[in-house]
């Protein structure tokens, strides 16, 4: 997860940072395309996305029957438990949508488990966006226990501090509700099938 995942963030960071750039962006002299070439290559160097994607479904998940995944979600839950005990817009959206993805991992983690030996095309056919979801819905657990954090701290460092709220509070709102989608195209009983529809000369 955090070799794949990241790494495919890492492309649409760095193209926004060419964008944000203007079509200076796409000028040697600002450097924003450098960044972008770099961070193009890290998807496929040490394993490519989709083979760290498979291993996450095969050797991380079903060969223990997801109890090391769900170990996970139930520190997530945990977490979820601590938000409720806190009071304002960060931890009340927060908690919502981590709660959300939560729920969304949990489905697709029971999917894998029991629909790999039966059918293997549907499940590894969503096995990037199983790492996708994971990736979203582990990175929002990380950002919940930045935010409690950071809320008892924030008479410390208002400036640094409030910016980790700030921060937890956009990845809830504008992250999070991603892990929907993608727990959707990975359960869906068809997905492998649609993956898998074009024969070669329909390409």
């Amino acid at each position: 997860i955090v070799k794949g995942w990241s790494t495919e963030l890492s492309i649409e960071v760095t193209s926004l940072g060419v964008q944000v750039h203007g079509g200076m962006g796409f000028i040697e002299e600002t450097g924003a395309a450098q960044y972008y070439r770099d961070a193009r290559i890290l998807p496929i160097y040490e394993g490519t996305t989709a083979i760290q994607a498979n291993d996450l479904i095969g050797r991380k998940t079903v060969r223990d029957g997801g109890k090391v995944a769900k170990s996970l979600l139930a520190g997530v839950a945990a977490t979820i438990g601590a938000l409720g005990a806190q009071q304002g817009p960060a931890f009340e959206s927060m908690k919502k949508y981590l709660a959300q993805g939560h729920q969304s991992l949990g489905a697709a983690v029971d999917f894998v488990v029991a629909n790999t030996k039966g059918d293997p095309n549907a499940v590894f056919a969503g096995s990037v966006p199983y790492l996708k979801l994971a990736g979203i819905v582990l990175g929002g657990w990380q950002m919940a226990r930045a935010l409690l954090v950071a809320a008892q701290k924030r008479d410390e460092d208002p400036s640094f501090y409030g910016a980790k709220i700030a921060t937890a509070q956009f990845y809830a709102e504008h992250v999070l509700p991603l892990a929907s989608a993608l727990e959707a195209s990975i359960v869906s009983a068809k997905g492998g099938e649609s993956v898998l529809a074009l024969s070669e000369d329909q390409f």
